[in-house]
């Protein structure tokens, strides 16, 4: 883990901990940080050690979304440059939130402070959220003019429902750990202090299962709202093929065996 790196990466027991690290900033992303954010979370999904991830910030803040003075030089880029540049900037947003929703491994953004913007989409693009309770929630990009683009509006509505999430988004009012719980934005809230503990025994607890079943059942499931019932059984029959081939099957299937004919021997 380098100092130096906007995004910082550590692991420990096979739980990665991938932390923004813009501290003076609240961790607002740049063009260079979503770039480090997009390499960090390719190199988490093809390392086969680490089994789960947390993702934090650093210092009193989740992240701020994106750098506002960034979007003031992104203003003075020509007429005719400035939407294309925004459609590829996008691209790369929506390949950054995708690689952390599709994960193939339990995530937990452990929500250290306020996350606001992309920061609050970046958390629910998490399987859970743990929040502080110095942790705050805003969808705030109605006060810049914009819409949410890193997820909110597809993951905020299942999350709280339509109706609450309109309300989030138009208004882009701030949401407190204590009511991020009640309305289903959090689903944990702790002390600062155990933040971390907490997030990694969850993390730990969550990750113990075989990697084949765990992907494929985040795959399926995150599908669910836009499948119906005849859709998610087939291909749970197709992921269900592929688990009965698994390592971690056959050495489950053997182990209870076994366990049962020790028993069976000891009642003797």
């Amino acid at each position: 883990m380098t100092d130096s790196a906007m995004i910082q990466l550590s692991v420990e027991a096979g739980i990665a901990t991938m932390t923004l690290n813009r501290p003076e900033k609240r961790n607002a992303f740049t063009d260079d940080m979503r770039t480090q954010l997009i390499e960090t979370l390719e190199k988490v999904a093809r390392d086969e050690e680490i089994r789960a991830l947390i993702v934090t910030g650093a210092g009193k803040g989740f992240c701020a979304g994106g750098d506002v003075a960034g979007m003031e030089r992104r203003m003075q880029a020509p007429t005719g440059d400035l939407a294309f540049a925004g459609w590829r900037r996008q691209q790369r947003v929506h390949h950054a939130v995708t690689l952390l929703h599709s994960m193939p491994k339990p995530t937990i953004a452990a929500v250290n402070g306020a996350a606001a913007g992309l920061g609050a989409d970046l958390a629910l693009s998490c399987d859970f959220v743990l929040a502080s309770n110095a942790a705050s929630f805003t969808w705030s990009y109605i006060k810049r003019g914009l819409i949410p683009d890193g997820g909110g509006l597809y993951l905020l509505p299942r999350r709280v429902g339509l109706s609450r999430a309109k309300s989030l988004i138009f208004s882009g009012r701030r949401v407190e750990a204590d009511e991020a719980l009640s309305m289903g934005i959090a689903d944990l809230v702790t002390s600062q202090e155990l933040l971390l503990q907490d997030a990694h025994q969850w993390a730990s607890e969550m990750s113990q299962g075989s990697p084949v079943a765990l992907a494929l059942g985040k795959t399926l499931l995150n599908r669910t709202f836009e499948s119906d019932a005849e859709e998610v059984l087939m291909q749970g029959s197709q992921a269900q093929a592929v688990c009965y081939t698994s390592a971690q099957h056959h050495e489950s299937v053997r182990d209870f065996l076994r366990q049962q004919a020790e028993r069976k021997g000891a009642a003797a």
